[in-house]
């Protein structure tokens, strides 16, 4: 076995670990007792996201993912601050 194989298969098992993590926080999502519960899960299931692009970018060798990464990565800090700035004020506009 040589370094190219193995660092493909461990990357391809990571994505499979990443992915059941997604799965895991879509149940939290879904079954979260209270509001907060469910924006954490939403906030782990967008770094699971980015992880899996990440990933799934060193898989193939290409670029695009990374950038891909980086734009959710923005999108979702964002949404997590309005949804939080929504559950303590309930009011997202100053």
């Amino acid at each position: 076995m040589n370094a190219a194989t193995i660092i493909s298969a461990a990357t391809l098992a990571a994505m499979h670990i990443v992915g059941l993590a997604m799965l895991l926080g879509l149940w939290r999502l879904l079954r979260g007792p209270t509001v907060p519960d469910r924006i954490l899960a939403l906030d782990a299931m967008f770094i699971c996201a980015i992880a899996e692009l990440m990933l799934f970018g060193m898989f193939m060798d290409t670029p695009v993912y990374f950038e891909a990464a980086l734009i959710i990565a923005m999108l979702g800090f964002v949404g997590t601050v309005v949804l939080s700035k929504y559950v303590i004020r309930r009011d997202i506009v100053e």
